[in-house]
């Protein structure tokens, strides 16, 4: 299921799903002999792993801590680590994942075979599950579970038509991991939360889309890399319409092709659709056929359900625009092979084998370098755990997340928040009328850890042991039939956009809240018997990022309600924004690939949490220490071991196509640049006595210091 970028949720990471674990290795800076500032791992004083909280066997010594601090901490977990087949990545993330999958898997095989009642949470669980695992049932139904999508499409003798399957096919792909951009295949996207200058509401927001293609710029990039993809994609989308029947299908693809290039072009670019500021445009719904000719909006929005919804924000005026003119211009029987495709594609994975091997090869082969598909029982354990996701959640937070793990990361959170309460005031560029509205954010920002108050109502889901594609579609109705009930409602500040075994964690800046799912509080990020230094390092340093997601380039924009308000002052605003243009031209000069850079304004929100976070983690790690020095654990002192922990949130390895498609469509910069955060803290320097002539020293003058 495709997805939308950093709206409203700016969002950590993803580790093994996606957005942040990616391995290109730069080279290592050898030295002769580990020097006089590289800490040894000291014989005399054994910790195991699970006192100390990093990973020793990891650490390269024959890397200078200043020439490259990501290969330093990482170098030797890389020259032993192998991707899966079944991966685009390895990493911290997968380990924690992989856990994780485990212990869903556990609740999925106890729910099959507890025999639950018919119709409660564990039984529908055990159903989607069988339904999704049997290959023959899906083998023998073939392409009759999209009858009726095929047959919608196939029907379309007119615009009004058109407009109206459009609007059928609208959902709400909400992925709070990937937001600002919707990514889907569908024309539009449906994405709900409170107003960007409304202080209570929440109201309906819609987003670009069309494409299959990760990005726009797969169709328009004059690469050469995404050239030689979209050969590739020729050949993909030629083969799904083939396998369906489709008559003359290489000219069927170049006409599915040729559209999507139309919409690229039409859309707005990645880095524009972050600018909050050019986001809000609520139009009233009557106004659509004006503003954005080309669509029968009222067909649409009645399609869609949404004849009632008095006014609709725009995320992407231009692209709408654009879109709304292609419906216009282009052919019916562009639209109707693009709509065809786009549906065999979409459900590939859920389709008869052809089908889901064709989808394999272009999607996770092709784009991401991957050699294998992953085993079906994987597949079916994160389907039913991303369509069941709160069903899953509860049973899996009274099994694995025991409050005690609970009480300690909100003490943590405590810690860092009161941190960077205190950074605040000793920020000696900013005024103090900007201070108490910052202060004011801290004050009133909702942080919820492990899991949400209120569960997801999942009893008028209907889920069948014997039709898995009938079992997600129904899911996508459901979540979205969810979404558009809170048009118009009340802002719910403690609403959760994550499911409790989601590894990541992330940042809500309409309503000023923080979510922390369990499957992220766990090893090696955090651990309940680990020395202080690794967790404030590991899990400290990501929760330091999400609270300073409220204060990055985006977050900066809303005040402690939610709202879309300047409570700068000129001075201070200019102050931040030439901290942030330094922070954005260092990440500019790392080089990801040969001849292809990080971009460093596309990543800069998640540049300034990193460092944000790390600064904020770092400062509670010694208020925690009330005084007393820290101890020397294996040779490494209190503040190396805090920094190596969090080089070592970064371990990852990833393949270069998905290395590639990662700088083309994500807001997180790559892992061994993350890690490379440190070189903006005077600590470090310190800690590991780093020396001008280091490759990664900054003159105390150059280092970026925000919050």
């Amino acid at each position: 299921m495709h997805s939308m970028r950093w709206i409203f949720a700016a969002a950590f990471s993803v580790g093994c799903v996606a957005c942040s674990q990616s391995g290109h290795e730069q080279a290592a800076n050898k030295a002769p002999a580990t020097p006089a500032s590289t800490p040894k791992t000291a014989a005399a004083a054994p910790a195991s792993a699970s006192t100390i909280g990093i990973d020793l066997s990891a650490i390269d010594h024959s890397v200078k801590p200043g020439n490259n601090f990501f290969q330093y901490a990482n170098g030797d977990w890389l020259k032993k680590a192998t991707i899966p087949d079944d991966r685009s990545s390895i990493g911290a993330f997968l380990t924690i994942y992989n856990k994780t999958q485990k212990r869903v898997d556990q609740i999925i095989q106890d729910a099959g075979k507890a025999q639950p009642a018919a119709g409660s949470n564990q039984a529908k669980i055990a159903d989607y599950y069988a339904a999704y695992m049997d290959t023959s049932a899906i083998q023998k139904a073939g392409l009759k579970p999209l009858s009726s999508q095929l047959d919608a499409i196939k029907g379309i003798k007119n615009r009004a038509d058109l407009s109206r399957v459009l609007g059928s096919r609208l959902r709400a792909d909400v992925d709070p991991i990937n937001a600002t951009h919707f990514h889907t295949d569908h024309l539009f996207g449906l994405f709900v939360t409170k107003g960007l200058n409304t202080s209570s509401k929440n109201v309906a927001y819609l987003m670009q889309g069309g494409l299959s293609m990760p990005s726009r710029d797969y169709y328009l990039s004059s690469d050469k890399a995404m050239a030689g993809f979209r050969d590739k994609y020729r050949d993909y989308v030629t083969a799904m319409l083939k396998q369906a029947g489709v008559k003359a299908p290489a000219k069927a693809a170049q006409t599915v092709i040729a559209l999507e290039t139309r919409i690229a072009n039409a859309q707005t670019s990645l880095v524009d659709s972050q600018d909050v500021h050019k986001a809000a445009n609520l139009w009233p719904a009557d106004a659509f056929k004006t503003k954005a000719p080309g669509i029968d909006w009222n067909d649409f929005f009645k399609a869609a359900g949404l004849a009632d919804v008095k006014q609709i924000d725009v995320w992407q005026p231009h692209a709408v625009t654009g879109l709304s003119k292609l419906v216009a211009s282009q052919p019916l029987s562009a639209w109707k092979t693009l709509l065809t495709f786009h549906t065999l594609d979409r459900y590939a994975s859920l389709l008869p084998k052809p089908y889901e091997e064709l989808a394999f090869e272009f999607h996770g082969h092709t784009l991401q370098g991957v050699p294998q598909q992953q085993p079906r029982a994987k597949r079916a354990i994160d389907a039913t755990s991303t369509d069941l996701g709160d069903a899953v959640g509860q049973i899996y937070v009274k099994k694995y997340f025991p409050a005690s793990s609970k009480k300690q990361v909100q003490q943590l959170v405590k810690n860092i928040l009161a941190a960077f309460d205190s950074r605040i005031d000793t920020l000696d560029w900013m005024t103090p009328a900007t201070k108490a509205k910052a202060k004011e954010k801290i004050a009133t920002l909702r942080v919820s850890v492990g899991y949400p108050e209120h569960w997801r109502d999942y009893s008028n889901l209907a889920i069948s042991a014997t039709d898995p594609l009938a079992n997600h579609l129904a899911a996508e109705k459901h979540e979205y039939e969810h979404q558009k009930s809170k048009i118009g409602t009340e802002v719910d500040r403690g609403e959760w956009w994550m499911t409790p075994q989601t590894v990541n964690a992330v940042n809500l800046p309409l309503q000023n809240a923080l979510n922390f799912p369990a499957a992220i509080l766990q090893a090696p990020f955090f651990d309940p018997n680990a020395d202080p230094a690794a967790n404030y390092g590991g899990i400290g340093a990501i929760i330091g990022h999400e609270i300073s997601h409220s204060f990055d380039n985006t977050g900066a924009e809303f005040d402690a309600q939610g709202n879309l308000e300047n409570w700068w002052t000129p001075a201070d605003a200019k102050h931040f924004q030439a901290a942030t243009s330094a922070l954005a031209k260092q990440f500019d000069g790392y080089e990801a690939l040969p001849g292809v850079y990080v971009s460093g304004k596309q990543t800069l929100g998640e540049d300034i949490a990193d460092l944000s976070g790390l600064t904020a983690a770092y400062v509670a790690y010694h208020d925690s220490l009330n005084g007393k020095p820290a101890p020397t654990i294996d040779g490494l002192t209190g503040d190396q071991r805090f920094f190596l922990s969090f080089a070592q949130n970064w371990q990852s390895k990833m393949r270069e196509a998905a290395l590639r498609q990662r700088l083309n469509t994500d807001v997180h910069a790559p892992p061994q640049f993350r890690a490379e955060t440190v070189r903006n803290l005077d600590a470090w320097y310190k800690a590991f006595n780093v020396q001008p002539d280091a490759k990664l020293y900054l003159p105390p003058t150059k280092r970026v210091h925000i919050w």
